[in-house]
């Protein structure tokens, strides 16, 4: 099995990277996996606490299950992976079953400061987006699909996101093999990754 990282800020593009790896490749040999499904269990704590954490602190992360469950898929084993809700500000009580495949994409902005983490990835990906762009496509999709308003999410952007991208994600770019700019006419290294996979996978 080869497993494949991608990291990088909020908003930077790493669903589109993952999208563009994925096309071309047969789909029933890879499997996706989000950070954002590990977000800890928060079942004790009132809704109002829950909206206060904050989730771009690696605490907030469950690297513990993250862990087991790629070891789990790399021993050929089938996962119950967790379910989020954004909206909810906790897990649900649905899971996914994951079972193994060739190739394991696991995404989010974390990922690479884990180092029991990083030691699973065959592959560590750091797409890296202009702050500015950041920041849009974050409102746009807060709004659209997290129910957020724009106060809201500027207020988060300002105390939580700006600070914590500068502290923990922006220095993993030094873990990461490649590092994609965020620009839809970058071939040349999706290409390689692709390569990369293509020669496990045949």
């Amino acid at each position: 099995m080869l497993i494949i990282g991608i990291a990088g800020g909020t908003g930077s593009g790493k669903t589109t990277v993952v999208h563009q790896i994925m096309n071309e490749l047969p789909e029933a040999e890879v499997g996706i996996i989000s950070q954002d499904s590990y977000y800890k269990e928060t079942h004790d704590l009132s809704y109002e606490d829950r909206s206060n954490i904050n989730f771009d602190h690696p605490r907030a992360i469950d690297f513990d299950l993250l862990v087991e469950h790629l070891k789990e898929l790399k021993a050929g084993n089938v996962i119950n992976q967790p379910v989020y809700s954004f909206v909810q500000h906790n897990r649900t009580d649905d899971v996914v079953i994951t079972h193994p495949r060739k190739v394991m994409i696991v995404e989010g902005i974390l990922i690479l400061t884990n180092p029991d983490l990083r030691k699973l990835f065959d592959i560590k990906i750091y797409v890296h987006a202009d702050s500015d762009e950041r920041l849009i496509r974050r409102l746009k999709r807060d709004i659209a699909e997290r129910g957020r308003d724009m106060n809201e999410v500027l207020n988060r952007y300002q105390t939580t996101l700006k600070p914590m991208h500068e502290q923990f994600i922006e220095p993993t770019k030094a873990f990461a093999d490649i590092i994609i700019p965020n620009d839809r006419f970058n071939t040349v290294a999706i290409d390689v990754v692709r390569a990369v996979i293509n020669q496990r996978i045949l």
